[in-house]
This record gives C-alpha cells, structure tokens and sequence, in this order.
C-alpha cells in the first residue's frame, strides 16, 4: 500500500480561469509526471472531503459506483505498474505490474498518443451500487457521476500546469482485461495525464 502525499486545498488558480483555459490536450512532453500532481489528480477525482465520507464528485444516494485505476509509466517515485486509488486514506494499491500504457492505446482505437503521457487515469464503473436501489434506469446517475469526476480532473490538471484529455472510445472487454477488473466493473473513460509540450498561455 502506498500512502499518497496529502492534498492541497488552496490552489492559487481561480476555478473560473481554469474553466476558461480547459482543453483537450493530446501532445505531452516526456517530463515525468510529480507524485504530488498525481495525489491531486486522484483527490480531486474522488477525494474525500469530511468525516462523513463525502467526495469531491457528486453521487445519487452516496453509492459511490466509480473506481479510479492508474496506468503508471513515468511518475516519479513510483515504480511502472497498475494501482488502484482507495480514496478512505488516500493510498494506492498495486494491481498489476508492468507498464499498460501502449496496449491501453493500441485499444482506444490505437490513438497511440495515449502511451506518450506518463500515466493513464482510468475511470471504471460499478452500476449496480446504484441500479440496486434506484432500478435499472439509474444507470444514467452512473454516466452522470463519471463526468463529474472526468471534469475534476480537467479542472485540477489546468492549476497544475499539466494537461488531459477524455478518451470514451475504447473496446470494452480488451482494456477489462488489461486492467483486471471484476465482473460487474466496466471501464468508462482513460485519461492521460502529462506535461503539455506547448506552454498553456493565460491572459
């Protein structure tokens, strides 16, 4: 288990400047990827922000269906490998070994630029923690909840300087695979997260 340096909770970029200066980014530099911006990622993607547990995403009834897995290839600190985060302590857990990131590529319709960022948020779902209590057509709060966490990632990489983008397409049962995942979990959306090769301009 690996304890995730804490997370900050005063940036100095205004969340309306990095509203304004969000973009899909898809050239990375091969600068390694700091723990500290990693842990900031995660947290703001599905940090908890009280006792009571709450995130830093909304979810409907408090379920919680998403999982945050990360494809590490350069970041420093931290050996290459798949973790899973585990917001209650903030920590990562090592899932696989080995570096993913180019056939986690190669099956998001080989848009190979994916490989180049140093590490690969993944952002999978468990629906039934919510379709159990709300029914089948509660499947929608799940799309919902991954979007929110995908755009706090967004927002966070923009007041670090680093620079993500979304990526939906990808073949389901391959990546399922790469990753290890359970049954009943489905992965939604990959992330990579990296230096920007050209420098994000503010005015």
């Amino acid at each position: 288990m690996i304890k995730l340096p804490n997370p900050e909770y005063g940036g100095t970029v205004a969340v309306e400047t990095a509203l304004r200066y969000r973009r899909s980014v898809r050239d990375y530099s091969k600068k390694p990827l700091g723990l500290n911006d990693l842990s900031q990622l995660l947290w703001a993607a599905q940090g908890i922000t009280n006792r009571q547990g709450d995130r830093t995403a909304p979810s409907a009834g408090g379920f919680y269906p998403l999982e945050l897995y990360v494809a590490v290839g350069e970041v420093d600190d931290l050996a290459t490998g798949i973790y899973k985060y585990q917001p209650r302590g903030h920590r990562l857990r090592e899932h696989a070994t080995g570096d993913a990131r180019a056939r986690l590529a190669k099956h998001a319709w080989e848009q190979t630029w994916v490989k180049d960022a140093p590490a690969i948020v993944v952002i999978t779902t468990v629906a039934e923690r919510v379709t159990n209590e709300y029914g089948e057509g509660a499947v929608r709060y799940v799309y919902m909840e991954a979007g929110h966490a995908a755009q706090n990632i967004h927002l966070q990489a923009v007041a670090l300087d680093l620079a993500t983008v979304v990526v939906g397409a990808l073949d389901e049962l391959v990546v399922k695979r790469i990753l290890s995942l359970e049954a009943k979990e489905i992965p939604q959306v990959l992330m990579p997260v990296g230096h920007p090769k050209r420098k994000r301009r503010r005015r």
